[in-house]
């Protein structure tokens, strides 16, 4: 049973940079800064948080969660905090642990393997899985983007088989029997999401400091497409759309915080990034923190004056920002929106999609995967192997799938390895007091503690679905973990 909980040297967690196996560090403390706000400014700000604000209902019309109406703001600031306390901890062991596998790593060096797989499983569920809705939801905006210039794609090629068949909508519903038929099966696929997820594959492959320089592009976008937002939106604010304030009480606020939080994933990317991190000790805590602190401002911002421009039950669509400035007469101003809803959500599959493989190449470098996953292009230094087939699951995923079903699973796998990565901070405090920490949580033993607290808070207002999905999720992991994982983990051959 000991062997289960083998803790890695932290050592061993840093390849010399020679190593053929290690990844090439480019990246800088601005860098990691705009790759935070691309992985964090998109299908949150541009989707969910339309959910979030409305509530949601189910086919026959029953509530499944409530809403914070215009007490979004309190969900974000909920959220902020509750993410702040985990961002501090993620600063301290990625500035200690500067290695490609993020939650993962740090696991391994304080938790140990066997937890460290069931986190290495868990972020799947965070990028790749994650990336399945923000692909859907690019989609979405896409095509509200072709249809403002005159182009109308038929439904079926821009809807998911899954998303009609969950549709509490008879329209999208009825694409099952209205839609063109393959070996008597109805064609219904997002044709857009797969493409997106297919062009972004292509641009990782090309290289980090490429993907990096692109990503910076759309980064730049979509903060003018927010500001655009706000300056319009503030010059048509009704203060009637802010009675009730609180119209579901602190369930509302909770409920929303839960959906929501989906807007706050992937600061914690940047920590995959460590590996490709020039000074990883100075710029990694820097692109973590100082990425969090400014999306959570335009959050507060973007919240506060969407829920004044037009009431909160008209925003449960999938581009509300666009749907606020239709309703207020904008529909030019919407296109230019969703045009940078466009580019945002490009930059967090990009953000995302560079991660997931890096998680895959460190499990594999570690013998939980196998070899062929732990593959780097000797010109490019990136983990190609597993970047193609990151790419070609999640866009086949993204073809089919349904945008609501992905963000709770996404949520709960998120939240999980947040506890466990300031539970992580404490184990080392103990276990290794002396370490160097060129970055030391302050108040460690308030602070940690706090924020396991509060990601397992956020974790009630989630829907029982979302837990026993969860649980299959978890214990799929753990026969693939005793099937394969245990027998060729690297560090018990070297401790046999």
């Amino acid at each position: 049973m000991t062997r289960l909980f083998a803790r890695k040297p932290i050592a061993d967690l840093q390849p010399p940079s020679d190593d053929a196996r290690s990844l090439k560090r480019v990246l800088g403390g601005g860098d990691l800064v705009m790759l935070a706000i691309g992985a964090v400014i998109g299908a949150g700000i541009f989707g969910a948080i339309g959910t979030a604000a409305a509530g949601q209902t189910g086919p026959g019309g029953e509530v499944i969660r409530y809403g914070a109406g215009p007490a979004l703001v309190f969900s974000f600031v909920l959220l902020g905090g509750a993410c702040a306390l985990a961002a501090l901890c993620y600063a301290e062991l990625a500035a200690m642990i500067p290695q490609a596998g993020s939650a993962y790593a740090y696991s391994y060096a304080t938790l140990g393997e066997l937890v460290a797989w069931i986190i290495g499983w868990d972020l799947i569920l965070e990028y790749a899985v994650g990336n399945v809705a923000v692909a859907i939801s690019w989609g979405d905006y896409f095509t509200t983007l072709l249809g403002g210039a005159g182009i109308d794609l038929p439904a079926w090629l821009t809807t998911g088989y899954r998303t009609a068949l969950l549709s509490a909508n008879p329209a999208v519903h009825g694409l099952l029997e209205a839609a063109p038929r393959l070996a008597g099966l109805p064609v219904v696929v997002n044709l857009p999401a797969f493409a997106i997820v297919m062009v972004i594959t292509w641009l990782l492959l090309r290289g980090a400091r490429e993907s990096s320089t692109a990503n910076n592009v759309m980064v730049v976008i979509k903060l003018a497409a927010l500001g655009l937002f706000v300056a319009v939106g503030l010059m048509n604010i009704d203060p009637a759309n802010y009675t009730p304030f609180v119209p579901n009480g602190f369930a509302g606020i909770h409920q929303g915080a839960a959906i929501v939080f989906f807007a706050y994933i992937g600061f914690d990317a940047i920590s995959t990034a460590a590996e490709e991190t020039r000074d990883p000790q100075r710029n990694l805590p820097i692109g973590i923190i100082g990425g969090l602190a400014v999306c959570t401002v335009i959050y507060v911002l973007v919240g506060a004056v969407l829920t004044g421009m037009v009431p909160s039950s008209e925003l449960a669509v999938a581009d509300p920002l666009a749907r606020a400035l239709e309703l207020a007469g904008y529909s030019g101003v919407g296109w230019l929106v969703a045009l940078g809803a466009v580019v945002s959500m490009s930059a967090v599959l990009l953000v995302f999609q560079y991660g997931q493989p890096r998680i895959f190449f460190a499990m594999a470098r570690d013998g939980l995967l196998p070899a062929w996953a732990a593959r780097v292009d000797p010109k490019t230094r990136i983990p190609y192997a597993t970047t193609l087939v990151t790419g070609v699951l999640v866009a086949i995923a993204s073809l089919v799938g349904d945008a609501a079903e992905t963000y709770d699973l996404t949520n709960i796998g998120t939240l999980f390895a947040f506890a466990l990565v300031c539970s992580g901070v404490l184990v080392l405090r103990v276990a290794e007091p002396g370490r160097p920490r060129p970055f030391k949580v302050p108040l460690v033993w308030v602070v940690a503690p706090l924020g396991v607290a509060a990601c397992l808070f956020v974790t009630i207002g989630l829907p029982r679905q979302a837990w026993e999905r969860f649980a299959v999720w978890l214990v799929v992991g753990a026969a693939i973990y005793f099937s394969y994982g245990y027998r060729h983990s690297r560090l018990r051959r070297r401790a046999g």
